[in-house]
């Protein structure tokens, strides 16, 4: 069970955001992440509690943001209720889409294990629904994944493979790297691995692949 921080900081100028503490864990039906977000003075700013299931498919979703909060789940494409901060107002949505995003480095964990890419195969392309802080609004966005490189690298409990994800926003052509080790990201725009209390889980082939 990987227990961490992640940092957070702006990709233009690099300065710092926040962090997130988390912890996640691989079951026999899927996996489960769920962290705390603090502000760069450590004052809580949010919390993710995310769980897809074997095949990547997102099971439960639910965000906090500055008092904004969104509950969502796979029912008919993506469906999703969010709550204003004075609890007055629930907004429904839903789209035909394939996966949430969002800026806790769970989504980009989600995504990859959703489309199980191959090092050097085609690129697929996918429709996600972001959530960004503060106010969580939904935006439906088009990328396109490709694995460019697996590597193994060498622990003390055997190797590690570590895949090199190259993502780009289908609306803008921005494109950019993500390195993800098992279900820790080491590596992505404005994210970095601060500390990791024990190595990352590997996920098993879905039983029927």
């Amino acid at each position: 069970m990987p227990r961490g921080r992640y940092s957070f900081h702006d990709t233009h100028d690099h300065t710092p955001i926040g962090s997130e503490h988390f912890h996640c864990a691989v079951g026999p039906s899927g996996w489960r992440y769920t962290a705390q977000t603090t502000a760069t003075d450590g004052a809580h700013a949010g919390s993710v509690d995310l769980t897809i299931d074997e095949l990547g498919r997102p099971i439960r979703l639910e965000l906090h943001a500055s008092a904004w909060q969104v509950r969502a789940a796979a029912i008919d494409g993506l469906t999703w209720v969010r709550t204003d901060p004075a609890g007055e107002h629930a907004q429904e949505g839903n789209a035909r889409a394939h996966a949430f995003a969002g800026a806790s480095p769970a989504f980009l964990i989600a995504t990859a294990r959703l489309l199980r890419l191959q090092p050097g195969g085609p690129s697929t392309r996918v429709r996600l629904v972001s959530f960004q802080p503060p106010v969580l609004a939904p935006l439906t966005v088009d990328q396109s994944w490709s694995l460019i490189t697996r590597t193994a690298h060498p622990t003390d409990s055997g190797e590690l493979p570590v895949d090199n994800f190259r993502v780009a926003d289908l609306a803008t052509g921005e494109q950019y790297d993500v390195h993800i080790a098992g279900d820790v990201v080491l590596a992505a725009p404005g994210i970095e691995l601060e500390d990791l209390e024990s190595p990352p889980s590997t996920f098993a082939p879905p039983a029927f692949d």
